[in-house]
Protein backbone atom coordinates (compact mmCIF):
# COMPACT_ATOMS: atom_id res chain seq x y z
CA UNK A 1 0.00 0.00 0.00
CA UNK A 2 1.52 3.73 -0.88
CA UNK A 3 1.40 5.57 1.97
CA UNK A 4 0.05 9.13 2.20
CA UNK A 5 2.17 12.10 2.38
CA UNK A 6 1.22 13.92 5.74
CA UNK A 7 4.10 16.17 6.04
CA UNK A 8 2.25 20.00 6.27
CA UNK A 9 3.07 22.63 3.62
CA UNK A 10 5.68 25.51 4.19
CA UNK A 11 2.91 28.10 4.69
CA UNK A 12 1.46 26.21 7.21
CA UNK A 13 4.04 24.72 8.56
CA UNK A 14 5.35 28.84 9.82
CA UNK A 15 2.16 29.37 11.69
CA UNK A 16 2.94 26.34 13.64
CA UNK A 17 5.65 27.21 14.79
CA UNK A 18 4.64 31.03 15.32
CA UNK A 19 3.85 30.74 19.12
CA UNK A 20 1.04 33.38 19.41
CA UNK A 21 -0.29 34.07 16.11
CA UNK A 22 -3.90 34.67 15.93
CA UNK A 23 -4.33 35.22 12.25
CA UNK A 24 -3.15 33.15 9.44
CA UNK A 25 -1.61 34.26 5.84
CA UNK A 26 -3.46 33.96 3.00
CA UNK A 27 -1.08 31.44 1.73
CA UNK A 28 -2.19 29.01 4.82
CA UNK A 29 -6.19 30.10 3.64
CA UNK A 30 -6.00 29.64 0.35
CA UNK A 31 -3.35 26.11 0.63
CA UNK A 32 -6.73 24.99 3.42
CA UNK A 33 -9.77 26.11 0.86
CA UNK A 34 -7.87 24.42 -2.00
CA UNK A 35 -8.64 20.77 -1.06
CA UNK A 36 -12.42 19.62 -1.48
CA UNK A 37 -12.80 17.78 1.49
CA UNK A 38 -11.10 20.26 3.63
CA UNK A 39 -14.20 22.80 2.84
CA UNK A 40 -16.39 19.98 2.81
CA UNK A 41 -15.15 19.48 6.77
CA UNK A 42 -15.97 23.12 6.99
CA UNK A 43 -19.21 22.73 5.75
CA UNK A 44 -20.30 19.98 7.62
CA UNK A 45 -19.06 21.37 10.90
CA UNK A 46 -21.12 24.27 10.05
CA UNK A 47 -24.52 22.73 9.96
CA UNK A 48 -23.76 20.54 12.79
CA UNK A 49 -22.58 23.24 15.57
CA UNK A 50 -21.30 20.84 17.88
CA UNK A 51 -18.26 18.45 18.20
CA UNK A 52 -18.68 15.68 16.03
CA UNK A 53 -16.76 12.12 15.87
CA UNK A 54 -14.49 11.25 12.60
CA UNK A 55 -16.14 8.42 11.92
CA UNK A 56 -19.22 10.23 11.26
CA UNK A 57 -17.25 13.42 9.47
CA UNK A 58 -16.19 10.17 7.13
CA UNK A 59 -19.16 9.05 6.42
CA UNK A 60 -20.69 11.91 5.40
CA UNK A 61 -18.02 13.46 3.33
CA UNK A 62 -17.71 9.94 1.78
CA UNK A 63 -21.77 9.62 0.84
CA UNK A 64 -21.29 13.39 -0.85
CA UNK A 65 -18.85 12.26 -2.40
CA UNK A 66 -20.19 9.46 -3.75
CA UNK A 67 -23.80 10.89 -4.41
CA UNK A 68 -25.90 8.77 -1.91
CA UNK A 69 -26.64 8.37 1.23
CA UNK A 70 -24.77 7.25 4.03
CA UNK A 71 -26.12 3.39 4.69
CA UNK A 72 -25.53 3.10 1.21
CA UNK A 73 -22.02 3.43 2.09
CA UNK A 74 -19.53 0.18 1.60
CA UNK A 75 -16.71 -0.02 3.57
CA UNK A 76 -14.35 0.36 0.90
CA UNK A 77 -16.16 4.26 0.31
CA UNK A 78 -15.97 5.11 4.37
CA UNK A 79 -12.38 3.81 4.36
CA UNK A 80 -11.09 5.87 1.92
CA UNK A 81 -12.10 9.10 2.97
CA UNK A 82 -11.67 7.76 6.52
CA UNK A 83 -7.95 7.36 6.69
CA UNK A 84 -7.42 10.68 3.96
CA UNK A 85 -8.91 12.83 6.63
CA UNK A 86 -7.64 11.20 9.74
CA UNK A 87 -3.70 11.27 8.31
CA UNK A 88 -3.85 14.09 5.87
CA UNK A 89 -6.57 16.91 6.25
CA UNK A 90 -7.98 17.09 9.73
CA UNK A 91 -4.35 17.39 11.43
CA UNK A 92 -3.69 20.15 8.85
CA UNK A 93 -6.87 21.93 9.54
CA UNK A 94 -5.59 21.70 13.33
CA UNK A 95 -2.70 22.74 13.32
CA UNK A 96 -3.61 25.59 10.99
CA UNK A 97 -6.06 26.33 14.06
CA UNK A 98 -9.22 25.74 11.81
CA UNK A 99 -10.34 23.42 13.79
CA UNK A 100 -9.85 21.31 17.23
CA UNK A 101 -9.11 18.13 16.48
CA UNK A 102 -8.49 14.87 19.37
CA UNK A 103 -6.78 12.53 17.35
CA UNK A 104 -7.14 9.78 20.40
CA UNK A 105 -10.32 10.30 20.57
CA UNK A 106 -11.62 11.71 17.42
CA UNK A 107 -13.62 14.35 17.90
CA UNK A 108 -13.58 17.18 15.70
CA UNK A 109 -15.14 20.96 16.46
CA UNK A 110 -14.66 24.45 15.17
CA UNK A 111 -11.53 26.34 16.13
CA UNK A 112 -11.37 30.25 16.38
CA UNK A 113 -9.49 30.71 12.97
CA UNK A 114 -12.31 29.08 10.98
CA UNK A 115 -14.50 31.92 10.48
CA UNK A 116 -11.19 33.29 8.24
CA UNK A 117 -12.00 30.53 5.86
CA UNK A 118 -15.83 30.46 6.31
CA UNK A 119 -15.53 34.15 5.18
CA UNK A 120 -13.95 33.07 1.56
CA UNK A 121 -16.65 30.06 1.50
CA UNK A 122 -19.60 32.14 2.37
CA UNK A 123 -21.87 32.78 -0.47
CA UNK A 124 -25.22 32.62 1.34
CA UNK A 125 -25.42 36.05 2.39
CA UNK A 126 -25.33 37.16 -1.13
CA UNK A 127 -28.58 35.90 -1.66
CA UNK A 128 -30.65 36.58 1.79
CA UNK A 129 -29.06 40.56 1.44
CA UNK A 130 -30.98 41.63 -0.98
CA UNK A 131 -31.54 45.09 -0.19
CA UNK A 132 -32.94 45.82 -3.91
CA UNK A 133 -35.98 44.02 -3.07
CA UNK A 134 -36.80 46.49 0.32
CA UNK A 135 -36.13 49.53 -2.43
CA UNK A 136 -38.59 48.33 -5.05
CA UNK A 137 -41.42 47.30 -1.65
CA UNK A 138 -41.31 50.94 -0.85
CA UNK A 139 -41.39 52.15 -4.01
CA UNK A 140 -44.03 50.51 -5.07
CA UNK A 141 -46.18 51.04 -1.51
CA UNK A 142 -44.98 54.74 -2.27
CA UNK A 143 -46.67 55.05 -5.76
CA UNK A 144 -49.89 52.89 -4.39
CA UNK A 145 -49.86 55.71 -1.40
CA UNK A 146 -49.34 58.72 -4.16
CA UNK A 147 -52.08 57.20 -6.56
CA UNK A 148 -54.88 56.70 -3.87
CA UNK A 149 -54.18 60.22 -2.41
CA UNK A 150 -54.42 61.79 -6.03
CA UNK A 151 -57.76 59.96 -6.55
CA UNK A 152 -58.66 60.63 -3.33
CA UNK A 153 -59.58 56.97 -2.21
CA UNK A 154 -61.00 56.17 1.18
CA UNK A 155 -58.67 58.26 4.07
CA UNK A 156 -56.43 59.80 1.57
CA UNK A 157 -59.32 62.27 0.29
CA UNK A 158 -58.53 64.87 3.18
CA UNK A 159 -54.59 64.26 3.09
CA UNK A 160 -52.91 66.70 1.17
CA UNK A 161 -50.17 65.78 -1.11
CA UNK A 162 -47.45 67.28 0.26
CA UNK A 163 -48.01 65.25 3.80
CA UNK A 164 -48.05 62.15 1.34
CA UNK A 165 -44.72 63.17 -0.55
CA UNK A 166 -43.09 63.73 2.86
CA UNK A 167 -44.02 60.55 4.12
CA UNK A 168 -42.75 59.00 0.76
CA UNK A 169 -39.38 60.71 1.47
CA UNK A 170 -39.15 60.05 5.33
CA UNK A 171 -39.76 56.51 4.06
CA UNK A 172 -36.71 56.20 1.24
CA UNK A 173 -34.87 58.05 4.47
CA UNK A 174 -35.32 55.30 6.92
CA UNK A 175 -34.42 52.71 4.35
CA UNK A 176 -31.13 53.97 3.28
CA UNK A 177 -30.04 54.69 6.98
CA UNK A 178 -31.10 51.30 7.73
CA UNK A 179 -29.37 49.86 4.99
CA UNK A 180 -25.97 52.22 5.59
CA UNK A 181 -26.07 50.99 9.11
CA UNK A 182 -26.50 47.03 8.18
CA UNK A 183 -23.23 47.56 5.94
CA UNK A 184 -21.22 49.11 8.01
CA UNK A 185 -21.82 46.85 10.62
CA UNK A 186 -21.13 44.33 7.84
CA UNK A 187 -17.86 46.20 7.09
CA UNK A 188 -16.82 46.35 10.67
CA UNK A 189 -17.25 42.57 10.83
CA UNK A 190 -15.39 41.94 7.56
CA UNK A 191 -12.75 44.43 8.61
CA UNK A 192 -12.14 42.39 12.00
CA UNK A 193 -11.80 39.00 10.08
CA UNK A 194 -9.61 40.64 7.69
CA UNK A 195 -7.28 42.13 10.05
CA UNK A 196 -6.01 38.69 11.79
CA UNK A 197 -5.12 37.59 7.34
CA UNK A 198 -1.30 38.50 7.03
Amino acid sequence: MASVDTSLPEEITSVTEDDGADGLSKDVIFELLKNRRRREVLQYLLEAEETVTLGELAEQIAAWENDTTVAALNSDQRKRVYVALYQTHLPKMDDAGIIDYDQDRGLIELADNADLLVMYLDTDTHHTDRWDRWYVAVSLASLALIGAGAVGAGPLDSVSMSILAAIVVCSFVLLSAAHVVVNYRRKLAVDGKLSRIE
